[in-house]
C-alpha cells in the first residue's frame, strides 16, 4: 500500500483533512497556462499591426499632392504670363521668381523619387526648362509639371489602396486573432473543468474507500466486542479460579482482536490493499478456536503449519461460521485438510443453499442471500475472498453433499506481506 493511501485512510477515519499543498512546479505551469491568450493575443496583434505601422512610419501621415499641382499651376501661369502682353514686366519676374523658388525647395515635395519612378517627368528638368526660359522649354516645362503632379497623383491613390488592402488585411488578422484567442481560452477552460471533475472524482473515490474501510471495521469490530461483553458480564458471576481463568484468556484474546481489527493507522492495510502479516502458523489452533454451540470442528492429528496471517485467517473462519449460522438452524461443521500440499479450509451448514447464478454475487459488497435468518450487511464473504486472495488462495461456494452450502477457502503463497511483528 502506498503512504499516500494510507494517509488518506487514516486522515479520513480521523475526521481531519490534510493541508493539500500544490508543488511549485504545477503552480508556476498552472499560471503560465492562464497567461497563454495574452501572450498569443499580444503576439498575434503585433504581427498584425506592424505592416500598417510600417506603412504609416515610412510614408507618413500628413502628405498632399497639392505641392506638385501648385508648381504645375505657377508654370503654366508663368508661360501665360510670358504670352500676354498685357502682363508688366515685373509682374512675370515675380512669377518666376515663384517659381524659381518652388523649385530651388525639393524638400516641400514628399516622396519624390517615387513620384519621379511612376514616369518620365522630373522636378530638375522642369528647373532647367524654366531657366533657358525660350516659348518651346517654357511649353516642355509646363508639360512636364502637369505630368509631375499626374504622377503625384497616381501614387497619392496607390498608396491609398495600399494603406485599404493593409487595413483590411489587419481586420481579417484581427478577427483570426479573436477567434484564436477564444478557442484557446475555451480549450483551457475545458481543461479546467475536466480537471475539476477529475479532482472531484478523486476526492468521491477517496471518500468511498474511506466509507469502505470503515464499513469493514465497524463490521468486524462487532463480534469481538460482543465477546468482550459476554465475557465480562459472566466474569461477573463466575466462582470458580478455573472459570475466572478461562474468562480472564477470552476477553484478553477479544482485546488482542479489537487492537488488530481497529488500527486506524492500518485501514487500507487491513480491509481494501491488504497486506498481511506472517509467521508459521498452526492453523489447528485456529480452526478448533471456532468451535462451540451448533459449530462441530475435525482437524488433522498432526500439526499444519502455514505461512499465514492469523488474525486474517481467524477473520476468515468468523465470517464463513457467521454466514452458515445466519442460513440455518442445525449443526455447522468447520474442517481443515492438507490437499495437493496446501491448507484447505471448509465450513458447511445444512441449510437451503444458494443458487448457483447468486454465488458470485455473494461476494460482492452489501450483497446478501435471500433466506437469512439474521440481519447482517453482507460485508463478510466479501472481506473473507479478499483475505483469500492475499494469501495467494481463494474461496468458493458449492453445493455441499446432502444439502446445504459448503464454503471451501485454499491458500496459496502470500504475494502481499509485511513480516514486521
Amino acid at each position: 500500500m502506498s503512504a499516500r493511501a494510507t494517509e488518506d485512510v487514516t486522515t479520513g477515519a480521523a475526521g481531519a483533512a490534510p493541508a493539500h499543498r500544490v508543488p511549485l512546479g504545477v503552480r508556476a505551469r498552472e499560471g503560465l497556462l492562464a497567461l497563454l491568450p495574452t501572450v498569443v493575443t499580444g503576439v498575434l496583434l503585433l504581427l498584425a499591426l506592424q505592416p500598417a505601422y510600417r506603412s504609416l512610419l515610412d510614408r507618413g501621415d500628413g502628405w498632399s499632392i497639392y505641392s506638385y499641382h501648385g508648381l504645375a499651376k505657377d508654370v503654366l501661369q508663368y508661360r501665360a504670363a510670358r504670352l500676354d502682353p498685357a502682363v508688366s514686366r515685373e509682374e512675370r519676374e515675380q512669377i518666376r521668381d515663384q517659381v524659381r523658388s518652388s523649385l530651388l525647395t525639393p524638400g516641400q515635395f514628399d516622396h519624390l523619387a517615387e513620384v519621379e519612378a511612376l514616369g518620365e517627368a522630373r522636378l530638375n528638368r522642369i528647373r532647367t526648362l524654366l531657366e533657358e526660359g525660350t516659348p518651346q522649354a517654357l511649353a516642355e516645362a509646363g508639360r512636364q509639371a502637369v505630368q509631375l503632379s499626374a504622377q503625384a497623383e497616381a501614387l497619392s491613390n496607390q498608396q491609398g489602396q495600399d494603406y485599404a488592402s493593409e487595413f483590411r488585411q489587419l481586420r481579417q488578422v484581427l478577427l483570426w486573432t479573436a477567434l484564436a484567442t477564444g478557442l484557446l481560452s475555451m480549450a483551457l477552460i475545458l481543461r479546467a473543468l475536466r480537471l475539476w471533475r477529475s479532482e472531484r472524482e478523486r476526492r468521491a473515490r477517496r471518500e468511498a474507500r474511506q466509507r469502505e474501510a470503515l464499513s469493514f471495521a465497524s463490521h468486524e469490530l462487532r463480534r469481538p466486542l460482543q465477546n468482550l461483553l459476554l465475557a465480562s458480564d459472566l466474569l461477573r458471576h463466575s466462582d470458580t479460579p478455573e472459570a475466572q481463568q478461562r474468562l480472564l484468556g477470552l476477553i484478553e484474546d477479544s482485546a488482542r482482536q479489537l487492537a488488530s481489527r481497529a488500527d486506524l493507522t492500518r485501514l487500507d492495510d487491513l480491509y481494501l490493499d491488504v497486506t498481511l502479516r506472517v509467521a508459521p502458523t498452526d492453523l489447528r489452533l485456529m480452526v478448533q478456536r471456532a468451535a462451540g454451540g451448533r459449530v462441530a470442528a475435525r482437524v488433522p492429528e498432526e500439526p499444519v503449519v502455514w505461512s499465514a496471517d492469523p488474525d486474517r485467517v481467524t477473520q476468515m473462519l468468523e465470517n464463513l461460521v457467521e454466514n452458515a449460522l445466519k442460513y440455518t438452524s442445525g449443526p455447522v461443521e468447520v474442517a481443515l485438510a492438507v490437499v495437493g500440499g496446501q491448507p484447505e479450509l471448509t465450513v458447511r451448514d445444512h441449510g437451503p443453499g444458494i443458487p448457483p447464478e447468486r454465488r458470485a454475487q455473494m461476494f460482492l459488497p452489501y450483497e446478501r442471500g435471500p433466506l437469512s435468518v439474521a440481519p447482517g450487511q453482507g460485508l463478510g464473504l466479501s472481506l473473507v475472498r479478499r483475505y483469500a486472495r492475499a494469501h495467494g488462495g481463494d474461496v468458493t461456494l458449492e453445493d455441499a453433499p446432502g444439502g446445504g452450502t459448503l464454503a471451501r477457502v485454499r491458500l496459496g503463497e502470500p504475494p502481499l506481506v509485511d513480516e514486521r511483528r
